[in-house]
């Protein structure tokens, strides 16, 4: 075994094993909240980890063939990461009330607001990179 097979076998682990990008996606996690505790970030820690693996396939330090198996795996399943909430609901009768409606009705007003930003940036960035491909082709 050559010193220069062992990066092509972690890579091949990588991309073959489920579990592994699972645990890679934990380890930005960890690395994103412990960023943000070491220097006082006022940002959640899987944002800062979400951070860093763009920047790592921006630089091509790390391909989304490394992780998506697991992320599919994860957005798949993600009904699971909700069952904790919804049996914590059924402790507190008071969020059926008025409380609840509140909640509720922010919880609607803030997810629609999330979606109509993202649906503009996406439309601006695509409008953007529309505007560069078309200058770029005809210079």
């Amino acid at each position: 075994m050559t010193h220069r097979s062992i990066p092509i076998q972690l890579q091949r682990l990588l991309r073959r094993n489920r579990l592994v990008q699972i645990g890679l996606l934990g380890a930005f996690w960890a690395a994103g909240e412990a960023l943000a505790r070491t220097t006082g970030l006022p940002l959640p820690g899987g944002i800062i980890g979400m951070v860093l693996a763009l920047v790592l396939f921006l630089a091509g330090g790390l391909k989304v063939a490394s992780m998506k198996r697991g992320a599919n795996w994860m957005l798949a399943e993600m009904l699971l990461f909700f069952v904790p909430a919804v049996l914590a609901l059924l402790d507190h009768r008071e969020l059926f009330g008025l409380l609840g409606l509140k909640i509720f009705a922010l919880i609607i007003v803030s997810t629609t607001a999330v979606m109509c930003v993202t649906a503009l940036t996406v439309d601006i960035c695509y409008r953007w990179t529309e505007r560069d491909d078309s200058s770029s082709a005809v210079a």
